[in-house]
């Protein structure tokens, strides 16, 4: 399963977690340990560019983070990052430099990249977001099966099923995914870099780099103009 590899879904040097995670195979292997390793991260942060506002909270000077934002830690916010009106960040939260997490947005359990935009009404809880992905206004991860089993991540070409042991799984983004508007990505999801979902969709499984999802049975690769 090879799109679903840390190595061929981020670049890891775009989040101050990448050495970390360069230690695991899959990316769902680390969100367990979040909360621990923004703790380690913590004590090396420059405090001439970040400033601790609360119980394991830091924030970079140059973020700006509206006043009805509710943050609760361990979180680092980073560099020249927007967290705007109302947005809810519940814990376990690894924001990168220069991303926007917008209004009434939540997140919990993650780790977003460098320039990951999550700008209008999302839910993010137990995903890991690469580099440049954009998540369009109403999408959300679902990160818990209706029968509340564990997940398991199910290769949509090959048929490859992963048990992850993980009764708390939302979604692997690679680096520039695009997810559309009002799309839901189910518990276990994985989609690969340089892919787009279309609007409204319903997604599970892992859906292979360089695609464009259109429906869980028409993926097709993107082609060069």
């Amino acid at each position: 399963m090879d799109s679903a590899l840390v190595k061929n879904l981020y670049t890891l040097s775009e989040s101050m977690a990448g050495e970390w995670l360069s230690g695991f195979e899959y990316p769902w292997e680390a969100l367990k340990e979040i909360g621990y390793i923004i703790k380690k991260l913590s004590r090396h942060l420059d405090m001439d560019i970040y400033e601790k506002r609360g119980e394991d909270i830091w924030i970079a000077r140059s973020a700006k983070v509206w006043p009805t934002v509710s943050v609760t830690g361990p979180c680092i916010i980073g560099e020249n990052t927007e967290v705007r009106q109302c947005a809810f960040i519940r814990g376990n939260a690894l924001v990168g430099n220069d991303c926007v997490v917008g209004n009434s947005t939540e997140l919990k359990n993650v780790i977003l990249f460098n320039h990951v935009q999550v700008p209008h009404y999302n839910y993010v809880g137990d995903s890991i977001l690469g580099f440049y992905s954009h998540m369009g206004a109403g999408s959300i991860t679902s990160n818990v099966k209706s029968d509340k089993q564990l997940v398991v991540v199910k290769d949509t070409v090959s048929g490859e099923k992963i048990e992850t042991g993980l009764k708390k799984f939302g979604a692997m983004l690679g680096d520039h995914v695009e997810v559309g508007c009002n799309s839901v990505l189910n518990p276990g999801t994985v989609v690969g870099k340089n892919t787009n979902i279309y609007p409204v969709s319903c997604v599970r499984g892992v859906i292979p780099e360089n695609s464009i999802f259109k429906d869980q049975e028409s993926i097709v690769a993107k082609t060069d103009k």
